[in-house]
């Protein structure tokens, strides 16, 4: 529990460090951005530190590319 807070608490020094430098100088795409690939971050950690499964994203891609792959290796043989 102690680690997640950890976790927690630097992702919001991150964000209270360069959030407001982005906001001053109107970067408000950019901000966006950080916030939500900090939000995404964050979560994935704490995920990972509770050892729960995280799906490989690689395994999706091979699942849909793998019936293509088989048929165009039966083609060739």
């Amino acid at each position: 529990m102690g680690i997640i807070f950890l976790i927690l608490v630097v992702a919001v020094l991150i964000g209270l460090l360069e959030l407001p430098g982005m906001l001053r100088k109107k970067m408000k795409v950019e901000s966006w951005v950080f916030s939500v690939l900090l939000i995404f971050g964050t979560i994935l950690s704490i995920l990972q530190i509770s050892r729960i499964h995280i799906p490989n994203p690689l395994d999706w891609i091979t699942y849909i590319y793998q019936p293509v792959s088989d048929f165009v290796f039966g083609i060739l043989q």
